[in-house]
C-alpha cells in the first residue's frame, strides 16, 4: 500500500487505522504500535518496483531508466524493512508477547483463492518494466481492477467505477498542487542561484572531508523534507542537495538515491516526523515519542544511504559475486545494529558495552570491505562471549 500510495503520512492513516488496533491487541504499546506503523509506511517509498511517485521523478530529472532505478533499489529496500522486521521482533521478545492463537489467524486457503485480487498491481508493474509510459501502464492497471472486481463479492458497476474515478481525481489533485509548489520552490531555488551557492559551500567542506560533506548534505535533505510530502520533498532536495554532491565526483545515481533516502525518511525524523504524528493521532500515544521510536525502527535507512558512495554494490553496480556479499554481510549488519539499539541479543537483554559492541560491528559489516566484514566478525563474536558472560554471572553468584 505505501508504495502504491505514495505518501508516508496518507499511507500511515489508510492502513494504520487497521494494523494499529492489531497491534495494540496482541500487546504492543501505543507508541511502538504507531512507530511500526510509521516506519514501515515510510518504507514503502523507497521500496521496488512502485516506489511510490518518487522514482518517476528521479527518472524525469536525471534521464536514467525507471527500470536501472528500480533494480539498484533492491537491496536498500531489503535492508530497511529487514531492520524493521528484526526490532519488531526483538520487542516482542523483550516484553514477551505471546503468538496468536489459531482461530485468530487468517485461513491460507481462504487468502490463496483470494490471490487474483494482485493481478492489477502485477499488470502495472510488468507493464512498467516492459517500458510503457506511466499513464498507459496506469490506464491498463485500473481497467483490470474494475475487471477483476466482478470476480469478487464487491463488483464494480458504472456507479461504483464512477465514484472511485471521483476519488482518484481528488488525490491526483494534491498531488499536482504538491508537485506544482515544489516546482515553484524549484524554479525559485534556480533564479536566486541558491542551488550554485550550495554546491560551492559543499565543495569546500569537501576539501576538509568528503564524510562531512555527506552528513552536511544528510541534514540538508532531511531539513528540506520535514513537513513536505515524499514527493515535493525529493524534488526539492534533488535540486539543491544533488548537484552538489555529483559535482564531487559521486555518481548521479548514487547522488540522487543518498537525497532521496534523506527526503523519504523527514517523515519519521524527529521534531518535525508527519507520519509519526499522523501515527500518533491513530495510537492515542505522545506524539513526539512516537516520532522518536519511529527513528529508531527505521535507523538504518540513516545509515545505508552512506554505504552508497563506499560500497557501490549495494545499488547493484558491481560483479554478481560482490553484489551477494554485500547483501549477506549487510543484512548481518544490519540484524546487529538492531539489537544493538533495541537492547537485546542472543535471547536476553544486553547491556551498555555489548550494545556498543553490537553498533560498532554492524557498521563495520555494512561498510562492504573485507577487512571491515572481518573486524565486524570478531566484534560480533566479542559482543557474544560477552552477552553469554553476562548471562552466566547471577547463575554462579
Amino acid at each position: 500500500m505505501g508504495m502504491i500510495n505514495g505518501t508516508s503520512a496518507g499511507n500511515v492513516v489508510s492502513t494504520g487505522s487497521l494494523t494499529i488496533p492489531l497491534m495494540k491487541k496482541v500487546g504492543y504499546s501505543k507508541r511502538s504500535a504507531g512507530a511500526v506503523e510509521a516506519a514501515a509506511s515510510t518504507g514503502g517509498q523507497i521500496m521496488p518496483p512502485i516506489m511510490g511517485a518518487g522514482a518517476f521523478i528521479m527518472a524525469e530529472i536525471t534521464g536514467i531508466p525507471y527500470t536501472e532505478i528500480a533494480i539498484a533499489a533492491i537491496i536498500p529496500a531489503i535492508l530497511y524493512f529487514a531492520s524493521v522486521y528484526f526490532m519488531v521482533d526483538f520487542e516482542a521478545a523483550k516484553t514477551g508477547m505471546r503468538g496468536m492463537r489459531e482461530d485468530e489467524l487468517p485461513k491460507l486457503k481462504t487468502m490463496v483463492k483470494q490471490c487474483y485480487l494482485f493481478v492489477p498491481i502485477i499488470i502495472l508493474i510488468v507493464a512498467l518494466f516492459m517500458g510503457y509510459s506511466v499513464i498507459r501502464a496506469g490506464t491498463l492497471a485500473t481497467v483490470s481492477a474494475a475487471v477483476v472486481s466482478w470476480f469478487s463479492p464487491n463488483k464494480m458497476g458504472i456507479r461504483k467505477i464512477l465514484e472511485a474515478l471521483e476519488i482518484a481525481s481528488y488525490m491526483a489533485i494534491q498531488i499536482i498542487v504538491v508537485c506544482a509548489a515544489a516546482g515553484v520552490i524549484v524554479g525559485v531555488i534556480s533564479l536566486t542561484g541558491v542551488g550554485a551557492r550550495f554546491s560551492v559551500l559543499l565543495l569546500d567542506v569537501a576539501e576538509a572531508s568528503q564524510l562531512l560533506a555527506l552528513i552536511f548534505a544528510m541534514f540538508i535533505s532531511i531539513l528540506l523534507g520535514m513537513g513536505m510530502p515524499t514527493t515535493a520533498a525529493y524534488a526539492v532536495a534533488a535540486s539543491v542537495v544533488a548537484p552538489g554532491l555529483v559535482q564531487l565526483g559521486i555518481e548521479p545515481l548514487t547522488a540522487h538515491f543518498f537525497v532521496f533516502y534523506f527526503a523519504v525518511v523527514s517523515a519519521i525524523t524527529p521534531p518535525v516526523a508527519l507520519a509519526s504524528y499522523a501515527a500518533a493521532g491513530i495510537s492515542g500515544a505522545n506524539a513526539m515519542e512516537t516520532s522518536v521510536a519511529s527513528f529508531r525502527i527505521g535507523i538504518a535507512a540513516f545509515i545505508v544511504p552512506f554505504m552508497f558512495f563506499y560500497n557501490g554494490a549495494l545499488l547493484m553496480d558491481a560483479g554478481w559475486f560482490d553484489i551477494a556479499r554485500a547483501l549477506i554481510t549487510a543484512l548481518f549488519g544490519v540484524y546487529m545494529l538492531s539489537g544493538g539499539v533495541l537492547g537485546w541479543f542472543a535471547r536476553a537483554s544486553a547491556g551498555v558495552i555489548t550494545r556498543l559492541l553490537l553498533i560498532g560491528a554492524a557498521l563495520l559489516m555494512i561498510e562492504g570491505g573485507l577487512w571491515t566484514d572481518l573486524s565486524g566478525i570478531a566484534l560480533a563474536v566479542v559482543a557474544f562471549l560477552a552477552q553469554r558472560q553476562s548471562k552466566l554471572r547471577p547463575a554462579s553468584t
